[in-house]
């Protein structure tokens, strides 16, 4: 039985990886987004598909972010932005939360090694500082050791939420012009994109959304105003290289205009 499992793995594995091959000959590389974003949803509903409970969900979750970022790495693409927890996911049972923290503090000590030597620099974002300590200790020793690299910037954003940050935002702001360091009338929308989580970055070019939900979930609502979607069915444990790569030419064949008449 293991044999035959083996088989049909290396199998499939060889077949994805020509279709793969098939898809990157086709991309054109001077027309990939520059920031990538994924909301990776459909965990849960994967492991109950297979009588599974959520926990093993989260952690074949896991395994498509590997390869997400591995992708990324290979085709040179400068920002990865995943949403891997939100200002909402505290509501869910705690067993759940603290699997989920559980997984991001070893995916951290797993991953960290090889993200370094990848030349990944890992760039947290939300509201940090209500996160378990054990996960903020990782998320620190994670960024400290990647500032330097100057590759893939992979965005992990963890209690995030849009409306927060923009609330965060504001009150930056307000600080500033009580401290009469800001004007009122000086306010434009740089002034508040300045303040974003995402400051000196570049808004997502492409957002991803595996399981077919049609929603934004409180995503970088701010950043991605004129930010093009990609909505695709497959859950996302089951998110392959090859699903993102056809998110990507797909992308390639659009037609940005940014409210304005392409002449």
């Amino acid at each position: 039985m293991k044999l035959l499992e083996k088989i049909f793995t290396t199998f499939f594995l060889k077949r994805n990886r020509r279709a793969e091959l098939s898809l990157t000959g086709r991309l054109d590389k001077s027309k990939l987004p520059k920031h990538v974003a994924i909301i990776m949803d459909g965990n849960g509903r994967w492991a109950s598909k297979r009588g599974l409970p959520r926990s093993a969900g989260h952690k074949a979750g896991v395994e498509s972010l590997r390869r997400i970022v591995q992708t990324c790495c290979e085709l040179g693409i400068p920002i990865l932005t995943v949403y891997a927890f939100s200002t909402e996911n505290w509501k869910r049972p705690q067993e759940e939360v603290d699997t989920l923290m559980n997984l991001l503090t070893q995916y951290l000590r797993d991953e960290i090694a090889e993200l370094h030597k990848k030349n990944i620099r890992v760039n947290p974002i939300g509201r940090l500082e209500y996160l378990p300590e054990l996960a903020r200790k990782e998320l620190a020793r994670a960024v400290n050791l990647t500032k330097k690299n100057n590759g893939l910037i992979l965005n992990l954003a963890l209690n995030y939420g849009g409306r927060a940050e923009i609330v965060d935002a504001v009150k930056l702001i307000s600080k500033e012009v009580l401290e009469g360091t800001l004007k009122p009338e000086q306010i434009t929308e740089a002034t508040i994109a300045d303040h974003l989580y995402t400051r000196n970055l570049p808004d997502p070019d492409l957002l991803i959304r595996p399981s077919g939900e049609l929603r934004i979930s409180n995503f970088l609502l701010w950043q991605i105003a004129y930010t093009e979607f990609w909505i695709s069915e497959v859950l996302w444990p089951e998110f392959t290289s090859e699903n993102f790569l056809q998110a990507l030419l797909d992308y390639a064949n659009r037609e940005r205009r940014f409210g304005g008449l392409k002449l």
